[in-house]
């Protein structure tokens, strides 16, 4: 198909690749982007509660544990896409070691897991909002939050529409001040406890570092998933591979350095959390279900006095935040599949100035929108348990990246030290942790007493997080009866032969806002 004809928003044999803005990221930008993707004020407020909850004294070495999987599938990212550095990730490499069928799904994983958590960052985004200018009722007003929420959604939909410059600058803003109130946490947090005013003064044990002491195997299987959740987002310096300055190296560093930056981040604002409010079933503890989904915003006037408005700050800014940075990967990932014939061509479009994905990008937001306003409106409790769900989602595309690493390089695992660890072992043993954890919660979630719905007389989160899989299948063999999948579907316009739609040149990486180091 001719390039520049009206039907084709993309030329198959262009050297600058599927059309974004090349060259714009370093390892610095990359590094902050995929930190803001993982939101780590909101992913603590939304999960801590329930780690403890589910794990207890064991909460800090849960997020240790759940880590080990991350690191190992970071190690398959960072393999892949120095070979194939193609923004559509798990689709494109999935395709290429295991054919159309695996690919699209592992695509769509990607963007069922933006959908659901797009929702859940513009409910917190609200009501963070009105309680940040004082506001109580407003705060609790389900229709005032829900259009607030959206009003988040659109404005973070055209900053990721208008370009990832734009969009890098900000995050550096937004980052910096999630980090220096998570800063400031912990030295009140500290500062308290050995004041001896801390509500729930716990002395430090190493013993919250001893992973034989979980006794709870489902608790523990229940909080290592929801620890999943909190390391998620880290991949979107993959999703944004060809715009960065070394399409090759960049990506996989910074997805390394995010992860461990994580760690370190939340072992640590964990340890605190505990030594300062302690494990309680009342008050301020740790262990109390009511202060479970938002242990911040229970605990900040008593931590910071005055200042407590500091914490709903930096949840607010970080639930706006990783709205902005979830949109990119999944809208880059849409432009892939169209690019490869998996989605209509019409998701390949590309903005002429901005360089972005323009039509993917407003389709996401649209779906946000609309699955937000949905679950919003049939329950509250349903949003909750789609939350809970998404581990499902990430376990389930995270462990497909794990495998088509081990496939794609199994040729090669046995001619060096390195091949066979990097490209073959850690991966596959990342990849079947994960599956582990998607079968046994899956199972656990099927139980009615799971979450806070039952939907068809079984639980809510096993209704939402396996049928948002299933529907992905539907639509795939819906795409599958339309002609211009065909060739998709055939293996010809993918494949593990086909050159993908990246740029070529070393000197087509020049431009780069931070400097590209």
């Amino acid at each position: 198909m001719a390039a520049g004809t009206p039907t084709t928003p993309i030329d198959m044999s262009r050297s600058d690749g599927k059309g974004l803005a090349v060259g714009t990221l370093g390892l610095w930008g990359s590094t902050v982007i995929g930190l803001a993707s993982t939101a780590p004020v909101y992913s603590l407020v939304a999960t801590l509660g329930f780690v403890v909850l589910a794990a207890g004294a064991q909460a800090p070495v849960v997020f240790v544990i759940a880590f080990i999987p991350m690191l190992f599938i970071a190690f398959a990212y960072r393999e892949l896409n120095h070979e194939i550095p193609d923004c559509g990730t798990t689709f494109t490499w999935g395709t290429k070691a295991f054919g159309p069928w695996v690919g699209w799904m592992g695509g769509w994983g990607v963007a069922v897991a933006g959908m659901v958590v797009l929702a859940n960052l513009a409910q917190i985004a609200g009501i963070y909002f009105w309680s940040l200018i004082g506001d109580g009722s407003l705060a609790e007003n389900a229709v005032v939050v829900t259009a607030t929420g959206v009003a988040f959604i659109a404005a973070m939909t055209w900053v990721s529409w208008r370009g990832v410059e734009l969009g890098e600058r900000i995050q550096n803003i937004l980052l910096g001040i999630q980090y220096v109130a998570l800063a400031i946490f912990v030295v009140a947090a500290l500062w308290q406890y050995f004041s001896g005013e801390a509500p729930g003064a716990t002395a430090f044990d190493w013993q919250w570092f001893n992973p034989f002491a979980l006794t709870d195997w489902h608790g523990f299987v229940e909080a290592t998933l929801l620890a999943l959740f909190i390391y998620w987002g880290w991949d979107t310096c993959l999703a944004l591979n060809e715009e960065t300055k070394d399409p090759k190296r960049i990506p996989g560093r910074a997805a390394l350095l995010t992860t461990v930056i994580l760690l370190v981040t939340y072992v640590g604002v964990t340890v605190a959390a505990m030594m300062y409010a302690g494990l309680g079933s009342s008050g301020s503890g740790l262990g109390n279900e009511a202060n479970a989904d938002d242990f911040f915003l229970a605990i900040k006037d008593g931590l910071l006095g005055p200042f407590g408005w500091m914490l709903v700050v930096a949840v607010l800014i970080s639930a706006v935040s990783s709205t902005q940075t979830t949109i990119l990967p999944t809208a880059r990932g849409t432009l892939a599949m169209a690019a490869y014939k998996a989605l209509p061509r019409r998701f390949a479009t590309v903005h002429p100035r901005y360089k972005t994905p323009s039509f993917s990008t407003l389709v996401m937001g649209v779906v946000a929108t609309v699955f937000f306003v949905g679950m919003a409106l049939i329950s509250d409790s349903l949003l909750q348990d789609s939350i809970l769900s998404l581990g499902l989602a990430i376990a389930f595309y995270y462990a497909i990246t794990g495998y088509a690493c081990v496939w794609y390089y199994r040729r090669e695992l046995f001619t060096s030290a390195r091949n066979f660890f990097y490209k073959g072992l850690l991966p596959l043993l990342g990849a079947l942790l994960l599956t582990y954890a998607f079968v046994q919660s899956a199972i656990d979630m099927f139980d009615v007493d799971y979450g806070y719905t039952v939907l068809l007389g079984i639980g809510g989160t096993f209704v939402i997080g396996i049928g948002s899989l299933a529907l992905g299948v539907v639509l795939m063999v819906i795409w599958f009866m339309f002609p211009r999948a065909k060739a998709f579907f055939r293996g010809e316009s993918l494949n593990r032969e086909t050159p993908v739609l990246v740029p070529e040149e070393p000197s087509d990486y020049q431009r780069s806002i931070d400097g590209g180091i």
